[in-house]
């Protein structure tokens, strides 16, 4: 039996979970959710908990087992309170900036990289060298902190580019220098 599958999920209060089929829909504070699930996976409401369960011990529907109760209470958490993805840009001159949906991104190209966040994904700019990605949806939110990131990736020598507040940069010594002859 799955470890993290057989785990109820508590429903906090001001949080509406509404279950139509396969279809399930998480209303909240922050916004609202909507995820088509697997139909091998039975999702029961029971008061202020959410219980997932499969139908046997199938390779499949044990690895549909846990993920779908994963993602329903990532939903959960995320209508309540928002996911958040933080970046930090390094370099001499590389700064961002945001105007509405927007994000500037100035990283030392000839040009200036303009990202648009996607719909429900909110950027600030709260100091030029700075980017907070927030929004309910996990996968959104890292899925476009990874985009941003992409741009211009952590070099190993001077640790110069785009990095996770938490993220570790392993760095690299340069050049030996000449050797005596």
């Amino acid at each position: 039996m799955s470890r993290i599958g057989k785990k109820p999920i508590e429903i906090p209060a001001g949080v509406e979970v509404k279950l139509d089929g396969t279809t399930i829909t998480v209303k909240g504070p922050k916004g609202t959710l909507t995820r088509e699930l697997h139909p091998n996976i039975t999702v029961e409401i029971e008061g202020s908990t959410i219980n997932v369960s499969r139908p046997n011990d199938n390779k499949e529907n044990r690895s549909l087992h846990g993920l779908t109760r994963t993602l329903i209470s990532n939903m959960v958490t995320g209508v309540n309170e928002t996911f958040k993805k933080e970046l930090e840009v390094n370099g001499v001159g590389y700064r961002c900036e945001v105007k509405g949906q927007v994000l500037t991104l100035k990283i030392g190209y000839s040009h200036d990289v303009v990202m648009t966040a996607p719909e429900g994904i909110t950027v600030e700019v709260p100091n030029p060298n700075k980017v907070v990605i927030s929004g309910p949806d996990k996968q959104k939110v890292g899925q476009f902190a990874a985009n941003v990131r992409e741009k211009r990736p952590p070099e190993p020598y001077k640790g110069k580019g785009i990095k996770y507040v938490d993220e570790h940069i392993r760095r690299k010594e340069g050049k030996a220098g000449k050797g005596g002859k």
